[in-house]
C-alpha cells in the first residue's frame, strides 16, 4: 500500500473512532489516536481531516455510503444558487429500470447431455 494511502487510511479510521466514542474530531484527538496505533502520518493530515469534517453530519455522510447514494460536494454553500441559476426548480433525476432479463431460448443441446 502506498504510504500517502496509508496515512489518509489512518487518519479516515481515526476520525470514525472519534465519532464513534462521541469524541471531539480534532487534529490533536486524531494524532494521538493514529500514534496510539504505531502509524506514522505527515503532520497536516489529523488537522486536514479535521478541518475537511469540522462542518460535516458524520451520521450523514455514513448513512450516504451505506446506501449506496452518491456523497455531497465538499465544501458546498448550499443556501446560494449556482451561477446562471433560473432559480427554477432542478429537474428530477430519472430512475434507472432495470433492464428486461432475455428470455432463455433452446438451443437444440444441453450443456449437460
Amino acid at each position: 500500500m502506498a504510504e500517502i494511502d496509508s496515512e489518509t487510511l489512518a487518519c479516515t479510521y481515526a476520525a470514525l473512532i472519534l465519532h464513534d466514542d462521541g469524541l471531539p474530531i480534532e487534529a490533536e484527538n486524531m494524532t494521538k489516536l493514529v500514534k496510539a496505533a504505531g502509524v506514522e502520518v505527515e503532520t497536516f493530515w489529523p488537522g486536514m481531516f479535521a478541518k475537511a469534517l469540522a462542518s460535516a453530519d458524520i451520521n450523514e455522510l455514513l448513512m450516504k455510503i451505506a446506501s449506496g447514494g452518491p456523497a455531497p460536494a465538499a465544501g458546498g454553500g448550499g443556501d446560494t444558487p449556482a451561477a446562471g441559476g433560473g432559480g427554477g426548480a432542478a429537474p428530477a433525476a430519472k430512475k434507472k429500470e432495470p433492464e428486461p432479463e432475455e428470455e432463455e431460448q433452446d438451443m437444440g443441446f444441453s450443456l449437460f447431455d
